[in-house]
């Protein structure tokens, strides 16, 4: 097995895809609009990646937060409201929130689990800032960190709940970047201090199954590289400071943030202290140079992978989606 996580091309299996997974054995897959038409389809997807790989336990991982950033869409499935939605109605009801989370990302991760999806990317714990770019937004659980850190726990519960790991992200903290890192690469000049702020959410989570990295510089800690490619940040403030020893991967390794080909890309995160490389693109050059730069998973970061998928195995709650969303919904009613 490689330490990465590959996108797909299209609805099906190409039949190069095929025969490069079953050689290169990657860690697991990640989902996008473009794999997805109907439930039946990404069933039968998400079958054939478990067939090929021969694990039941593959991590197959989406992008479905609620809100603007959402691969599973109307007409097909519900639309979810985005986290600034918890945040609001934790300004009047702190209680109903957390558990409109919680509900929420249960009825998420029924949805899911339905199409065989094991993994989702959420909850954002960046704690939103002032002036900051829009990147993150609506997405963010609010600007307080403690309230951040309570919704994200409600939620990463809610999601195991219905048999899906969470990622919480992205770790250190996006929260204060004035750039797009789809676009370019952003430079937080903060102090240290400040930067507390940015940590606590994810230190209150340290015990989170699988974070996710942001490619952001912060001149405090480490002046030169984002802390997706820093050893200095992911062993100083991530693991030892924050205090998360769970699966760490990158962010998306084709961002513009990034400089390099995608594949020293990938080295580069790896060597620096990050157990996973995700690639979403599925552009298959850019795959094989990935697999051809890559040593086999490490020992401790295969531990991490098989711990973190270890915790939903046999996870399944049995109340019905419309249970679950009629009543987060009313919950929600309040705000």
């Amino acid at each position: 097995m490689i330490p990465a996580i590959f996108g797909l091309s299209g609805l099906t299996l190409t039949s190069d895809e095929r025969a490069f997974f079953r050689d290169s054995e990657p860690a697991g897959y990640i989902l996008f609009g473009r794999n997805i038409e109907n439930r039946e389809q990404v069933r039968r997807l998400t079958d054939e990646l478990r067939d090929l790989d021969g694990r039941s336990d593959l991590p197959i991982l989406i992008d479905q937060e609620g809100g603007r950033v959402a691969r599973m869409r109307s007409p097909e499935w519900p639309v979810f409201p985005s986290g600034a939605t918890f945040d609001e109605l934790y300004e009047r009801a702190p209680a109903s929130a957390i558990e409109a989370a919680r509900l929420n990302a249960m009825a998420l991760a029924a949805m899911l689990a339905e199409v065989g999806i094991t993994v989702d990317c959420l909850p954002l714990l960046d704690v939103r800032q002032p002036g900051a770019s829009d990147v993150i937004g609506d997405r963010a659980l609010g600007s307080e960190p403690m309230r951040v850190a309570a919704l994200g726990r409600a939620i990463l519960g809610g999601l195991q709940a219905g048999g899906v790991v969470g990622i919480v992200k992205h770790i250190p903290g996006h929260g204060r970047s004035m750039l797009d890192t789809h676009e370019a690469l952003p430079v937080v000049d903060a102090l240290d201090r400040d930067l507390q702020t940015d940590l606590a959410p994810f230190a209150a989570l340290r015990d989170a199954a699988m974070a996710m990295t942001c490619h952001v510089i912060f001149e405090a800690w480490d002046p030169e590289r984002p802390a997706t490619m820093s050893p200095t940040v992911i062993d100083s403030v991530i693991r030892q400071r924050i205090g998360f020893h769970g699966l760490l991967m990158t962010d998306d390794l084709d961002m513009k943030a990034l400089s390099g080909d995608v594949p020293s890309r990938a080295a580069d995160a790896i060597a620096a202290g990050c157990d996973i490389a995700l690639n979403c693109w599925a552009k298959m050059d850019d795959m094989v140079g990935i697999a051809n730069a890559l040593d086999p998973i490490s020992t401790i970061s295969r531990a991490r992978l098989e711990g973190a998928m270890d915790r939903i195995a046999g996870i399944g709650d049995d109340r019905p989606f419309a249970t679950l969303v009629d009543q987060r919904d009313a919950l929600l009613a309040v705000a």
